[in-house]
This record gives C-alpha cells, sequence and structure tokens, in this order.
C-alpha cells in the first residue's frame, strides 16, 4: 500500500512541476534502471532525456498547428530535382534558418504550377523543425484582415501581434489587385517588418510587373526595394513543367508529352 501511495505522491509532483513525459514514462524507465543496474545519474540523465525531448515534439506540434501550412507541401513530398541545379543547391541552405536569424527575406518567382508555394512550404516545415515559428498566409487573406484591423483603429496592433512569426509566407502576392487602401495596409505590413522579421513571398508577376499590385510608381520602388535589400531570389525557370499538369495528367492517364503535341497540331489546324 505504502508503493502505490508514493507512485500517486510522485505523479502528482510531476504533473505539478508539468514534467509530462517523465510522468508517462518513468515507471518503464524504473524498471530497466532496476534490472541493468543503472546508477543515479545514469537513471536521471535518462528522464531528462526524455523530457527534453518530449518537450521538443510537444513544441513542434503547436508551432505546426498555427502555421496554417498546406498539409503534405513538405521537401519529401516535392521533387526538387526538377529544379535546376541553382535553386537545388540554395534550398538546403534556406532550410539551415540563418536567412532568419539575419532578418533577411526569400523570394520565389515562378509561373503558376511551377511549385512556388510547395517549396516555400517546404522549407517552413523544416523552419519549425529547428522550433521557428513560421506562419502560411495568403496575400488576399492577409490584406483583409489588416484592412479590418485598420477600420476598428487596431492595424497596429494586428501587425505587433504578426511579429510572433519571425517568418510570415506571404503567398501569391501577383494575384492580389488592390485598391488604394488595401495596397496601403500591405505596404505599411512590409515596411514594419524590414530588417526586423523575415518575409517569404511566392509571385507569378516579375519586379516590372509589380505596379499592378501597389498601383503607384514610387510606392511600387519602394516597396520592392525594401523587399530586395537582404534577400534570396529563387527564379524557376519556365523550361520547368508545371507540377499541377504532371499530376493531372498522371491522374487521368494521358502522356503531357502527347496532350501537349495534340493542343500544338489543334492550334495549328485553326490557324
Amino acid at each position: 500500500m505504502r508503493k502505490v501511495n508514493e507512485e500517486q505522491s510522485l505523479d502528482m509532483l510531476l504533473k505539478a512541476m508539468k514534467l509530462p513525459s517523465i510522468l508517462e514514462q518513468y515507471r518503464d524507465v524504473t524498471n530497466i534502471a532496476e534490472r541493468e543496474g543503472w546508477g543515479f545519474i545514469q537513471f536521471m540523465k535518462e528522464l531528462c532525456t526524455i523530457e527534453l525531448e518530449g518537450r521538443h515534439k510537444r513544441k513542434i506540434e503547436r508551432l505546426l498547428n498555427r502555421s496554417h501550412l498546406p498539409k503534405e507541401k513538405n521537401l519529401s513530398s516535392f521533387d526538387l530535382s526538377r529544379m535546376p541545379l541553382k535553386i537545388q543547391r540554395i534550398v538546403p541552405e534556406l532550410c539551415e534558418g540563418n536567412f532568419v536569424e539575419k532578418k533577411e527575406n526569400v523570394l520565389v518567382f515562378g509561373l503558376p504550377g511551377r511549385g512556388k508555394t510547395h517549396l516555400v512550404s517546404g522549407i517552413g516545415y523544416e523552419l519549425i523543425k529547428k522550433e521557428i515559428p513560421v506562419l502560411f498566409i495568403t496575400t488576399q487573406k492577409l490584406v483583409s484582415k489588416l484592412l479590418r484591423s485598420k477600420r476598428d483603429y487596431e492595424l497596429d496592433l494586428a501587425i505587433k501581434k504578426l511579429d510572433k512569426f519571425p517568418v510570415i509566407i506571404l503567398d501569391d502576392i501577383g494575384y492580389v489587385k488592390q485598391n488604394r487602401e488595401e495596397m496601403e495596409v500591405l505596404f505599411t505590413f512590409l515596411s514594419e517588418r524590414y530588417e526586423r522579421r523575415s518575409i517569404m513571398i511566392t509571385s507569378n508577376l516579375v519586379f516590372s510587373q509589380w505596379e499592378q499590385i501597389f498601383k503607384d510608381p514610387l510606392t511600387t520602388a519602394a516597396a520592392i526595394d525594401r523587399i530586395v535589400h537582404h534577400s534570396s531570389i529563387i527564379e524557376i525557370p519556365e523550361k520547368v513543367k508545371s507540377f499541377r499538369m504532371d499530376e493531372a495528367c498522371k491522374r487521368l492517364k494521358i502522356n503531357p508529352v502527347k496532350s501537349s503535341e495534340t493542343d500544338k497540331n489543334n492550334k495549328d489546324k485553326k490557324a
């Protein structure tokens, strides 16, 4: 009866001290220690290691839940071999997270379907493994959120809350065609993070076309200047085949080469 009471008392202490991993495994570890004749230091080291590993795992789970990263868009499901060697070399470097420490940005350009979103999401997953908080959000959703905050006179507070994420992945900036008020909150967001936090941006528009986003030439130039300063730029060339097209062809059991040749022949006939 005394042993049961001691275990119950220990369980209560471990709960109070917020040591859930030790609480879950200490009985098994105790049995192993007694069977193999561990010393006290080895026993304590094993328990501490278990708790640290458990804390790391729980933190990763929390960061993943808060990140809103697209499910399954990680690097293990991304065919990096289809990318040029320059991109293959820079991706592992970005996954180390040094650009986050330096408050630098990452810009990914390319045509639709070339894997921009998948690539930056994959890097985001790797950063979270290093316990770096990441937030994935489409540009349209971010602009809408900031605009509501501005109308409630809470724009500064909204931007400050976003500061808890050292990395924000801003997806599809090229698809956003804002009015002036929307453009202003997006510019404010980019300016506030300049040299303070990192942004990863995907765009199907090259910089020369960004006036479609910011409308005014001076604002466009100022936005580009802040984003490009201290940044890594990844340009996915046109020759890289569309990932979405390949997936659709596989699903429909269509040869993508024959399909493209058929489209070309049809265009020639119409001509």
